[in-house]
Formats: C-alpha cells, sequence, structure tokens
C-alpha cells in the first residue's frame, strides 16, 4: 500500500497547487483582457477538479473486499479517472476553445500584461514542483518494475499518478503558449495571437483528456499483464513440483497492486489429490514472492489432451 500513499501525496500536491494558480490566473485574465490566460484559469480549475476526483479513486478503491464485492474496490479508481478525464475534456479543453474561437471572431480589449507575466511565472515554477514531485514517483516506481520510465508511464495501471504527469506537462506547456499568446498580442497589437493560444491550449487539454479516458477504458474493459510478465508467470508455474504443463492463462489488473491469475493446470497423471493440492499451494506463494501485486490465484487442475 506504499505506492497508494506515495500516489495520494502526489495528487494533493497538485490540487493545493492548481487550486491557487486558477485563481490567480482567473483575476490575471480579467485585468489583462487575455482571452488565454482565463483559459489557463479553466485549465487550472478543471485540474483541480480532476485531482477531488483522484482523491476520491484513492479513497474508495482502497476499501477492503466485503461480501458483495469479493474481489475489492480496485476498480473504483479506474471509473473516477475515466470521470476526471471526462472533466478535463469538458471543463477545460471546450471552454477553451470556445473562448478563442470567440476571441478570433469578436476581438479583445487588451489590459496591462504585467499581472498575467507574473502569474505566469508563479504558476510555471508551482506546476514544475508538482511535476518533480511526480516525476519522482514514477521513476522510483518504474526502477522498482525494472522498467523505462517512458514504458512505464505509458502501461502503469497507477492512472492516478500518471494523470497528475500527464496534466502538469499539460499545464506548463500551456502557460508557455499563454505566454506567447501575450507577448504576440502586446508586439502586434492583434489579439489573434492570444485567441490562437487559447485554442491551442484547448486541443492539448483535449489530447490529454483523450490520453487519459483510453488508459482508464482498457482497464476497465480488462488488461492483462505485459506479456513478458505473462510468460515469467508461466514459467513460475512449470516450475512447481508435479505441473508438466500450462494449458491456459489468463492475468487481470484489478489494481495498481492487485492482480488475478487463472490458469488451467496439467499435473502429472500419477500425483496423488494431496500433491496437487501442495502444489498448488507451492504456485501460489512462488507467484507471490515473485510479484508481490498477485493477490489472487485461481489454478484448476486440467488433464491434457493427447
Amino acid at each position: 500500500m506504499a505506492e497508494q500513499g506515495e500516489s495520494l501525496f502526489t495528487v494533493i500536491v497538485a490540487a493545493t497547487a492548481n487550486l491557487g494558480i486558477a485563481a490567480a490566473k482567473a483575476v490575471a485574465g480579467v485585468i489583462s483582457g487575455s482571452s488565454a490566460m482565463l483559459s489557463e484559469a479553466a485549465h487550472s480549475l478543471a485540474d483541480t477538479v480532476t485531482e477531488v476526483m483522484l482523491l476520491t479513486a484513492l479513497r474508495r478503491s482502497g476499501k477492503p473486499a466485503d461480501e458483495d464485492h469479493p474481489v475489492g474496490y480496485a476498480g473504483e479508481r479506474y471509473v473516477w479517472a475515466l470521470l476526471a478525464a471526462v472533466a478535463t475534456f469538458v471543463g477545460g479543453a471546450v471552454f477553451s476553445v470556445y473562448d478563442g474561437v470567440h476571441t478570433l471572431t469578436h476581438g479583445e480589449e487588451p489590459g496591462d500584461p504585467l499581472v498575467s507575466y507574473v502569474v505566469l511565472g508563479i504558476a510555471f515554477v508551482l506546476e514544475g514542483l508538482s511535476l518533480r514531485t511526480a516525476i519522482r514517483q514514477v521513476t522510483a516506481e518504474a526502477a522498482r518494475a525494472k522498467a523505462p520510465f517512458g514504458r512505464y508511464l505509458r502501461l502503469t495501471p497507477d492512472t492516478t499518478v500518471k494523470a497528475v504527469v500527464l496534466e502538469d506537462s499539460a499545464a506548463l506547456a500551456g502557460l508557455m503558449l499563454a505566454a506567447g499568446g501575450l507577448l504576440g498580442v502586446e508586439i502586434t497589437g492583434s489579439g489573434v495571437w492570444d485567441g490562437v493560444a487559447s485554442i491551442l491550449i484547448g486541443l492539448l487539454l483535449a489530447y490529454v483528456a483523450w490520453v487519459l479516458g483510453r488508459s482508464n477504458a482498457e482497464l476497465l474493459i480488462g488488461r492483462p499483464l505485459p506479456r513478458p510478465m505473462r510468460e515469467a508467470v508461466r514459467d513460475e508455474l512449470l516450475a512447481v513440483d508435479h505441473v508438466v504443463g500450462v494449458l491456459d492463462l489468463t492475468t487481470l489488473i484489478q489494481g495498481p497492486d492487485e492482480v488475478l491469475v487463472a490458469a488451467k493446470i496439467d499435473f502429472r497423471d500419477m500425483a496423488s489429490a494431496e500433491q496437487v493440492e501442495l502444489a498448488c499451494e507451492q504456485a501460489e506463494s512462488r507467484l507471490r514472492d515473485r510479484f508481490p501485486a498477485v493477490r489472487r490465484v485461481y489454478l484448476d487442475p486440467t488433464p491434457g489432451h493427447g
């Protein structure tokens, strides 16, 4: 459960940073008349709502299994994380694109951009600190899994910390786009630059929402362990006494640290019932020792063919 504690800390850091940043950006947007700054305020507000949902996901998914939920509540993490992706799209992307189009079609009255530059600078520092916290966690988890950072981030079942990494990365990119829009307005006197920056921020948020939505949907539908890990599970089962074949193997990721393994096992024909029972216990022990995330192991003795 250590990883859940790390994820909780990462999400709280991100939520705290985004709540203050959203208010500051909104004030700066009103003062400067910048649609890009207002889009950034919507971006940070959407991120804050997202992180509240991720906190809910962490709290609810940690509940122990009970009679009505025999495999636990881990799947709730992905339900709430999927809703968070929708919030990012609706609350950030749609508003930003709309505001940018409105600026391009109706124009805007530019105000004093100084406050916006100050807010953007402070926000960049705070978002950078939040991103550093998330990257540290992912780096540590990737090292424990002996996987490259990029591959681990793409495949990790811990979609809460993945959301923070992607959203904070998008936030830094959005801040640079907003600054570029403000600078373009100052240089040319045209609000087109600000409108374009707002639309680009919206498209960036739409992409992040799509990536996160797809990741959570895959896990809700049911995603197996990566192929190399499935082969390692098969090897562990074949190494058990009296096991002569693994006829069918199913693995299912139920949460960041919860994996189910089910297999049809062909045991040696002369093995006694007691030997089969001991072999099943040994197989479960071997799997849990090698893969601590394996929580449930179901083995079905099945005669081989031929």
